[in-house]
């Protein structure tokens, strides 16, 4: 389980990119938007209390997961009603076939079934206090030592291939 602030970030990106794509249909007021923004987040926000692991981002990726597919995904639409939307409005206001990801440290889309996903969002996760910059530095050189040594292995590999 996560707090809140932990998914903060994805959820509002996520949340503000479902209420952009509602604002080019000019069908609702700028006041009608922030309530249906802050409806949403809300809504994403108790959605995911349960269901947030960052050591495991893709956990629970498909519970996360916002779709419109000739179905309005229900969070979406009890966002809209708060502001009176109907679904009506909604699917003409929205792609016909959208797909939201809203994982830690990423948010995606895509629409259509076909289309490309497209990148909104995305972090790395944050270092574990403990590790100083000196281990940090110490890791990198060994990390760079390493891949060093393995292909210089490969390379003697290819060599006597070749010989």
């Amino acid at each position: 389980m996560a707090s809140g602030n932990v998914m903060k970030t994805e959820v509002s990106v996520a949340a503000s990119f479902i209420s952009g794509l509602l604002s080019s249909s000019d069908s609702l007021t700028g006041d009608q938007l922030q309530i249906f923004t802050h409806t949403l987040t809300d809504a994403l926000l108790e959605h995911y209390q349960h269901h947030w692991f960052p050591q495991a981002p893709c956990r629970g990726s498909g519970y996360r997961c916002l779709r419109i597919n000739h179905k309005m995904d229900p969070l979406i639409g009890k966002a809209a009603s708060a502001v009176g939307f109907t679904q009506e409005q909604l699917f003409s206001s929205l792609p016909a076939e959208l797909t939201l990801w809203v994982d830690p440290y990423e948010v995606s889309y895509r629409i259509g079934e076909d289309g490309s996903t497209c990148g909104l969002y995305k972090s790395s996760p944050l270092r574990p206090k403990s590790a100083t910059s000196a281990d940090t530095s110490a890791h990198r050189k060994e990390k760079l030592k390493t891949r060093r040594s393995n292909r210089s292995k490969r390379f003697d590999v290819m060599e006597r291939s070749l010989s």
